[in-house]
């Protein structure tokens, strides 16, 4: 397809955007227009232009429909807008956007008819934050899906390739941020943890607790790293009862190391945190924009420091013994282009030990690409049926 930025991240960011057209959470014309005002590169320029678009939502008056539509779409914009964040000067600006994404969201909430609750789930000492939506007020117990996002993905985005779709299908449908991920990250200060089951285990705990929710029917699906995290979760916990993957992912630091020079991999392999760091940071002050990408990068493993960050990425790998506990049917997605993680969806796959599919995504669908962005209605279709099949 033809590019809109020659800027790479402000492309695939804005694919993601025009994604959400289909669950309702983009306008073409808005985002055509906002792309059009945006200096390509600049990343300044992408942050007060997607925020102008958003602001203007949130300051216009109407109905509640027309007020939670309007946030919910000025979230998916803020949400973008904090991508290049920490690629301009300005200290303190990714928290900045981030909260203002974060109450246009909880402005969507408050206004939707939809029934949907915040959840406080509890985890060691603390609790996660999360939102489950049902499709209609009824108590009867359904089948549940629960969203499991990515690195750096935005509630939005499990409304987007997750909640709206499910809802529309009659299932209960919630996500949650897991440590190193949304307000679990920002206002609480958790980060990122390899072993993931003791971060599903806990939601699975409040999900059967309740009246609802159908104890035999809870699905699990992982976007983007939660390609890795969900394999590794029901590898342990056996209450899920179909799990879904996309992409596939077995190593989670190949996407870090790609880029590191073969003397710096060295290094790190030499265990010289002090050398290692050094040696970055005199890179890195030549590369302005690399030093923006990995303070993003590095933020949900809780540290500033290169060696660190590499070091606990290489944690991040699932192993035979660990794949071959899974007892759920697990769905892998393996799109084309992947760009993060090739060929691990077939890896991943051929790793895992019974009931198990692998779905291509293609360019010519128009669905290439990592976690699929401008195929949501093709992507969820698929990923649903299956669901639908595994769990009834």
């Amino acid at each position: 397809m033809r590019r809109l930025f020659t800027d790479e991240d402000f492309d695939v960011a804005t694919r993601n955007v025009l994604g959400g057209v289909f669950a309702g959470a983009a306008d073409v014309g808005e985002v055509l227009t906002t792309v059009d005002r945006i200096s390509d590169g600049r990343a300044r320029s992408w942050v007060d232009e997607w925020s102008a678009t958003a602001d203007r939502l949130l300051a216009e008056d109407g109905s509640s429909a027309s007020t939670a539509a309007r946030a919910l779409r000025a979230a998916n914009y803020l949400a973008a807008a904090t991508g290049a964040a920490d690629r301009t000067d300005a200290a303190g600006l990714f928290g900045e956007v981030w909260e203002r994404h974060r109450r246009a969201w909880d402005a969507f909430v408050d206004a939707t008819d939809l029934p949907v609750e915040r959840l406080e789930i509890p985890y060691e000492g603390t609790t996660l934050p999360g939102y489950l939506f049902r499709s209609d007020r009824a108590d009867e117990p359904r089948r549940t899906l629960v969203y499991n996002n990515g690195s750096d993905g935005s509630v939005v985005g499990a409304w987007v390739r997750g909640i709206s779709g499910a809802l529309a299908r009659g299932w209960n449908a919630m996500t949650f941020d897991g440590p190193g991920q949304n307000a679990a990250l920002v206002r609480q200060g958790l980060h990122f943890r390899p072993d993931w089951e003791h971060v599903v285990t806990p939601v699975v705990d409040a999900l059967v607790a309740r009246p609802d929710v159908d104890p035999r029917r809870v699905a699990l699906v992982g976007v983007s790293q939660g390609g890795y995290w969900v394999p590794r979760a029901v590898a342990f916990e056996h209450r899920v009862a179909a799990a879904v993957a996309d992409p596939g992912v077995v190593d989670v630091a190949t996407a870090m190391l790609a880029h590191l020079p073969k003397h710096l991999v060295r290094l790190l392999d030499s265990g010289d945190r002090e050398v290692f760091d050094k040696e970055m940071a005199w890179g890195l002050r030549l590369a302005p924009r690399v030093q923006a990408v990995l303070t993003w990068r590095m933020r949900p493993y809780g540290t500033t420091s290169p060696f660190d960050f590499f070091t606990a990425g290489r944690g991040y790998t699932l192993t035979d013994d660990v794949v071959g506990q899974i007892t759920c049917p697990v769905l892998v997605t393996d799109p084309e282009d992947e760009q993060f993680w090739p060929g691990q969806p077939r890896r991943l796959h051929d790793m895992l030990p019974g009931d198990k599919a692998l779905v291509r995504f293609t360019a010519d669908e128009g669905a290439s690409g990592h976690c699929e962005p401008l195929a949501v209605g093709l992507r969820g279709e698929r990923i649903l049926d299956w669901l639908e099949r595994q769990v009834g």
